[in-house]
């Protein structure tokens, strides 16, 4: 497997201690649950996110989406009710699934609904007014004289 050094961008950027396991992970891809289920990341605005994942067959109840360090979890587990059903083809998977996402700085989940067999999971970046690019003065160091009059 490919290694990538990051030593170039640790010499001049701070708090990005994160990026190196999460580029690790993306070059590893996700092999856990292979392309199952299906989903879309989708740009809704400068600051706005929906990510859709296709759960045909879930129950709201057989559904969790939690956010733990920055990264999103969404599982899916059916429940046991099955068992009575004979099935002569089973063509839908119902298998239970784990996705996970990670969020940038900043990026809060908002609402999720659960419409015509796809989650829809909308986020927004909201970025502290602290953290908005602002102007600073810079103060030169002249010194005022006093003038006395005589």
């Amino acid at each position: 497997m490919n290694t990538i050094d990051l030593t170039p961008l640790y010499r001049n950027s701070i708090g990005f201690d994160r990026l190196a396991s999460m580029l690790d992970n993306a070059l590893r891809g996700d092999t856990g649950t292979g392309g199952y289920p299906p989903y879309n990341i989708e740009a809704k605005g400068e600051n706005q996110y929906m990510i859709t994942i296709a759960v045909a067959g879930f129950e709201e109840s057989e559904l969790d989406i939690q956010i733990e360090k920055s990264v999103l979890t969404v599982r899916g587990k059916k429940s046991e009710d099955d068992s009575e059903r004979k099935y002569l083809y089973q063509g839908i998977a119902a298998r239970a699934f784990e996705r996970k996402f990670n969020l940038a700085e900043h990026v809060e989940v908002t609402d999720a609904e659960l419409r015509n067999g796809l989650l829809n999971i909308y986020l927004v970046k909201e970025i502290p007014e602290a953290m908005k690019p602002r102007s600073i003065a810079i103060k030169t160091n002249e010194r005022v004289l006093e003038h006395k009059d005589k």
